[in-house]
C-alpha cells in the first residue's frame, strides 16, 4: 500500500485548487485508515498531516487519543510529532488529557532529550488538573545539571503558576536563587518569568528588587535590561524608594543606550513609576521629552507612534516642556499614517487642556489644517499630457489625509471637545469662539452640525456680554444662503441655521432694526429646511415682529404707520406657504402666527391716527400700552403689543443640572393622593361592600353604569334607594362613625390599588414607602396654579429697558476678562443643593442690572428645552422659580411672563 507523506499532501492541495474540499474529503478518509494502524512511524504521519489540516481550520478532535499514543512513543521523533499535534489542538476541557499525567511524569524522568521535549509540550497542554499534580516535578527541574532543561522549566513554571496560584509559595524561592545562575539564559529566563508574574501582583514581588536592580546595574543584555525596566515599573508605584534609587541607572540607560527600545521602555517607566517629580525629576524628564522630539523627526513611522505616546502621558506633569516642540507636533497631523496623525491629535487636545494659552493658537492651526484646499493635490489634464510627451514621469499624488471624513470628524469633534471642557474654562475670549464655531461649520464637511448648534445657543444663554455679537454673527449666517443651499447634503452643517434664528429672536432686541430679518427667516427657500429648524424661523420670526412692534409702539410715530402695515402684510403673504407644510409642528406654529398677525392686520386697517387725546401724549413714558384710563385712547395701535409680552417679559436663562432633583415635595402635598377623586356614588358602594351591608346583587347591577354618565336627579334616586337599603338593613349610625368607616374604606381601596399596582408589570412603582397616613380624598387640598400674577389680557406690558438702537459699541473692544459665563443656572426657590454643588454657588444673587448668574455646572441646550425641567412654566406656589429676584423689574406692572413649551422647543 502506497501511503502518502506530509509532502505529497501539501502538493496535492497545490494542485486541487478548484476543487480543494473534495480532495481533503478523501485525505482524511485515508488518514483514517493510517490512525488505526499498529505502525507507530505510519500513525505519527497521520497525525502530522492532521496537525497541517488543523492548521488550515480543519477539526481533528476526532483523533485526540491516537495524539496521545504517539506522545507516549519511545522514539524521540515520534514523540516530538505528539507534543506537537497535542499543543497545536488540545485545550483545557480535551478529555484525553487526564490520559497523560502518568506518561508525562515518566518523560520527566527519563532521558534529558526526552525530558527537553516533554517540557515545552507541556507547557502548551497544561491545565489545572496536570498542575496540581507535575509541578512540584517541575519545580525540581529547576535544579537540573542542565541549563537548557533548567531554561525550559522555569519558562513552564510560568505556566503552572498561572493555572495553580497555590504553588507561588514553593516556586518563587527557587525563582529567586535562578537570578543568579551561571548561564545567562537562564537568567534571562527568570527575569521574563518574574516581570510576567509581578504584573498580576506586584507586592508579593518586592522583595526580589536588590537582586533585580544588581542585574540592572550590572548586565550588558538590551533584551534583559528591557524586561528588568518593565518589572521596576510594576514595582515602584508599590515602593515610593525604589524612585531616588532608580533614577541614576535609568538616566544614564537613557542617556547612553543607543537601542531605540530600551530608550523607550525607560521614558515609559520614569512616567509611570512616578520618577519626573522633584529637581531630579525634572532634569530627567526634559532628558526624556529631547529623546522623544529626537524620534518625531525620524523617519521611522513606529518612532514617531511612540513619542506622541509617550509625550502624551508626560503633559500632565511638565505641560511646559512639550510645548517647547509645538510647532513639531503640529507637523505630525500632515502625516500620512492615520495612527500618526489620531495620536498627534490626542497630544494636542491634552497639551491645550493643561495650558489655556495653547488653546487659540492650537485650535487656529487645526481649523487652518481643515481649511485646506487640497483639491490642486492631482495635475489638470493639460500638465498630464505635457508631461507625457516630454517622457517625465507623472507623480502620483495619493489623497490628502485632511480629505478623509473620518479623520475631517475626529478633528472638528476635537476642536469642540477642547473648547467646551469643564462648560468653556479654558477659553477665554468668546467671541473668539462664536467666530471659530461659523467657520467650523463651513469648512467641516462632516456631521457636527448638531453639536455646533447645541454650543452656539448655549454660550449665548451663559455668557450675556457676548450676546450682541452673537446676534450680529447670526444675522450674517440667516443672510447667507449656502447653508440652506446645502441644506440636503450630508455634512452641511445646516444646524447651525437652527442656533442663528433661535439667537436673533430671543435676543433681537439688540438688533437696531429687527424687522428686516423678516425677509430672511420667511423666504421660501427655507421651505427645503428640515421641520425643525423650519419650525424655530417661524417662532424667530414672531418674537423678532413682537419685539420691534412693541418698540414702535413706545416710540409712535404716524409716519411709522405705513411701515407696519407693508411688514404685516408681507408677513402675512409669505406664511400662507408655511402653513401648507405637510409636518403638523410647522403647520401649528404657521397657523398660530397667521391669526395673530390677522388680528394685527385689521387693527392697523381700522387705526387713525391721533396726536393727542385730552391733551394726554402716549409715547414712551406710558407704562402701559393700552392706557390705564378708560377715558383716553393710546396715539399708537393697541395690536402692537399684542405679540411682545407672550415672550419679552421673562428673559430664559440656563437651569442647573441639578434644579429638578433639587426640588422638594411640598408641606401637605400627598403624592399618593387621588388628582381627580373617583364618583361618590362609587366610593360608598366599595365602601358598604367592606362593611358587609349591602346586597352583592345589588352592588355587581350599580356597577354596570360605572363608566355612563348619569344625569343629577337620576344620581339621587339611585342614591336615595341605597340609602333606603342600607337604613333597613343596619341601624343609624351617628356622624362620627361613618367618618370612621368611610376612612377604613379609603385605606382598603388604598391598599387594594397598591396590591393591584404591585402585580401589574406596566406599571412602575416607588420603592419608598411613605409613612405619613393616607389622607381622605379632599378636593382642596389639591395643588392649585394661582393666576393672580399672571399679566391681564386687557393690558399690555411695559416696553423692554433699554432698547438699543444698534449693537453695542463696547462689546468688541471688551477685553476677554469681561465675559462672565454662568456655570451653575438657575435654581428652583426653596430647592435642597445637591452634594457636588455648594449652597452658595446654588444661590448666588444676581445683581439688580441685568441679573449677572453666578459661575455653573456643564449644561448642554437640550437638557433645559424640556418642558419638565423649565421652573418658568405653571407650577405650584412652592416650586415657584426665582420670582423674588424679578419682583424689582417688574414692579410696575406686577406680572411675570410664563414661557410657553413651543418657545424653548
Amino acid at each position: 500500500m502506497w501511503e502518502r507523506t506530509l509532502q505529497d499532501l501539501i502538493r496535492g492541495l497545490r494542485a486541487n485548487k478548484k476543487d480543494e474540499a473534495k480532495f481533503i474529503a478523501k485525505a482524511v478518509d485515508e488518514i483514517r485508515e493510517e490512525v488505526r494502524s499498529k505502525d507507530m512511524e505510519l500513525k505519527a504521519g497521520a497525525v502530522l498531516k492532521l496537525t497541517y489540516l488543523d492548521m488550515l481550520g480543519y477539526d481533528m478532535g476526532w483523533a485526540s487519543f491516537h495524539v496521545v499514543e504517539v506522545m507516549s512513543s519511545p522514539r524521540i521523533h515520534l514523540k516530538s510529532i505528539g507534543y506537537l499535534a497535542a499543543g497545536l489542538s488540545f485545550h483545557e476541557d480535551t478529555d484525553v488529557l487526564m490520559l497523560t499525567t502518568n506518561s508525562l511524569k515518566k518523560d520527566f524522568n527519563s532521558k534529558v532529550e526526552d525530558v527537553a521535549v516533554t517540557l515545552n509540550g507541556f507547557s502548551q497542554i497544561v491545565n489545572a488538573d496536570l498542575a496540581r499534580d507535575l509541578g512540584p516535578d517541575v519545580v525540581k527541574m529547576l535544579t537540573h545539571s542542565r541549563a537548557h532543561i533548567r531554561k525550559r522549566a522555569v519558562v513552564a513554571l510560568y505556566r503552572i503558576i498561572v493555572k495553580q496560584p497555590e504553588l507561588s509559595g514553593a516556586a518563587v524561592p527557587r525563582l529567586r536563587e535562578r537570578l543568579e545562575d551561571d548561564d545567562p539564559g537562564v537568567v534571562a529566563a527568570a527575569v521574563n518569568v518574574l516581570c510576567e508574574l509581578a504584573r498580576h501582583n506586584p507586592r508579593g514581588y518586592l522583595s526580589l528588587a536588590p537582586q533585580l536592580f544588581d542585574l540592572l546595574t550590572n548586565s550588558t543584555n538590551n533584551w534583559m535590561l528591557i524586561k528588568l525596566i518593565k518589572l521596576f515599573g510594576s514595582l515602584t508605584p508599590h515602593e515610593p524608594r525604589l524612585v531616588k534609587k532608580l533614577q541614576p541607572p535609568i538616566t544614564d540607560l537613557i542617556s547612553t543606550t543607543p537601542a531605540v527600545s530600551l530608550l523607550y521602555e525607560c521614558v515609559h517607566t520614569c512616567i509611570i513609576g512616578g520618577m519626573l517629580h522633584g529637581t531630579s525629576g525634572n532634569t530627567l524628564a526634559r532628558t526624556c521629552v529631547t529623546k522623544l522630539a529626537n524620534f518625531l523627526q525620524d523617519n521611522d513611522q513606529n518612532l514617531k507612534y511612540i513619542a506622541l505616546l509617550a509625550m502624551v502621558k508626560i503633559v500632565p506633569t511638565h505641560p511646559f516642556l512639550v510645548a517647547e516642540y509645538q510647532e513639531m507636533i503640529m507637523s505630525s497631523i500632515d502625516d500620512p499614517d492615520i495612527s500618526i496623525r489620531m495620536r498627534a491629535l490626542d497630544l494636542i487636545s491634552a497639551m491645550a487642556s493643561t495650558n489655556r494659552d495653547n488653546l487659540q493658537s492650537i485650535v487656529q492651526q487645526l481649523l487652518s489644517h481643515l481649511a485646506r484646499n487640497e483639491s490642486t493635490g492631482l495635475p489638470s489634464a493639460a500638465q498630464s499630457l505635457s508631461q507625457h510627451v516630454q517622457g517625465q514621469a507623472v507623480p502620483r499624488t495619493l489623497n490628502s489625509p485632511s480629505q478623509n471624513p473620518a479623520y475631517r470628524l475626529g478633528l472638528a469633534q476635537r476642536i469642540l471637545t477642547l473648547c467646551s471642557q469643564d462648560t468653556y474654562e479654558n477659553v477665554a475670549d468668546f467671541e473668539w469662539y462664536l467666530s471659530v464655531l461659523v467657520d467650523l461649520a463651513y469648512i467641516a464637511n462632516v456631521d457636527v452640525g448638531a453639536q455646533i448648534r447645541d454650543q452656539l445657543v448655549d454660550i449665548a444663554a451663559r455668557v450675556r456680554g457676548v450676546r450682541g455679537y452673537a446676534v450680529q454673527l447670526m444675522t450674517k449666517v440667516l443672510s447667507d444662503e449656502s447653508f440652506v443651499v446645502i441644506a440636503d447634503e450630508e455634512g452641511s452643517c445646516s444646524e447651525i441655521l437652527w442656533a442663528a434664528a433661535w439667537i436673533c429672536g430671543e435676543y433681537c432686541s439688540e438688533l437696531a432694526e429687527p424687522h428686516k430679518l423678516l425677509n430672511y427667516l420667511l423666504q421660501l427657500r427655507v421651505l427645503n429646511l428640515s421641520p425643525e429648524i423650519i419650525a424655530v424661523y417661524l417662532q424667530a420670526a414672531l418674537k423678532v415682529f413682537g419685539s420691534w412692534s412693541a418698540e414702535l409702539a413706545g416710540q409712535w410715530d404716524d409716519e411709522d404707520l405705513p411701515k407696519v402695515k407693508t411688514t404685516v402684510g408681507t408677513v402675512l403673504e409669505r406664511i400662507d406657504d408655511f402653513a401648507s407644510n405637510s409636518d403638523l409642528e410647522v403647520q401649528e406654529r404657521a397657523a398660530n402666527i397667521l391669526g395673530l398677525f390677522s388680528f394685527v392686520n385689521a387693527d392697523l386697517q381700522t387705526f387713525r391716527p391721533k396726536h393727542e387725546v385730552n391733551g394726554i401724549d402716549y409715547g414712551e413714558g406710558t407704562s402701559s400700552g393700552f392706557g390705564s384710563e378708560p377715558r383716553s385712547e393710546p396715539r399708537f395701535p393697541k395690536s402692537l403689543y399684542l405679540v411682545q409680552p407672550l415672550f419679552g417679559n421673562y428673559e430664559l436663562n440656563p437651569v442647573a443640572s441639578s434644579a429638578q432633583a433639587s426640588v422638594p415635595v411640598p408641606d401637605g402635598l400627598n403624592l399618593d393622593a387621588w388628582i381627580v377623586p373617583p364618583p361618590k356614588e362609587q366610593v360608598e358602594e366599595e365602601g358598604s361592600g367592606v362593611e358587609g351591608s349591602a346586597d352583592p346583587v345589588k352592588v355587581k347591577k350599580s356597577r354596570k353604569g360605572k363608566g355612563k354618565a348619569v344625569a343629577g336627579s337620576k344620581s339621587k334616586k339611585k342614591q336615595q334607594m341605597y340609602d333606603d337599603d342600607a337604613l333597613d338593613s343596619t341601624p343609624a349610625e351617628t356622624e362620627e362613625e361613618r367618618a370612621d368607616r368611610e376612612r377604613v374604606c379609603v385605606i382598603l381601596r388604598k391598599a387594594e390599588r397598591l396590591e393591584r399596582q404591585r402585580d401589574d408589570p406596566f406599571y412602575l412603582t416607588d420603592p419608598r414607602k411613605s409613612a405619613r397616613g393616607t389622607v381622605p380624598d379632599d378636593v382642596d387640598s389639591i395643588p392649585v396654579v394661582r393666576l393672580d400674577d399672571l399679566p391681564s389680557l386687557s393690558q399690555t406690558s411695559p416696553v423692554p429697558h433699554s432698547q438699543l438702537p444698534s449693537l453695542k459699541s463696547t462689546s468688541r473692544g471688551r477685553p476677554p476678562q469681561a465675559f462672565v459665563i454662568d456655570r451653575v443656572g438657575e435654581m428652583p426657590e426653596g430647592a435642597r443643593p445637591s452634594p457636588p454643588l455648594s449652597l452658595s454657588s446654588a444661590k448666588s444673587p444676581t445683581n439688580g442690572a441685568g441679573g449677572t448668574p453666578s459661575a455653573s455646572t456643564p449644561s448642554f441646550f437640550p437638557q433645559y428645552e424640556v418642558e419638565d425641567e423649565i421652573p418658568r412654566t405653571a407650577t405650584p406656589p412652592p416650586i415657584k422659580v426665582t420670582r423674588t429676584k424679578k419682583k424689582p423689574k417688574v414692579s410696575r406692572s406686577g406680572t411675570r411672563k410664563s414661557r410657553t413649551a413651543d418657545d424653548q422647543s
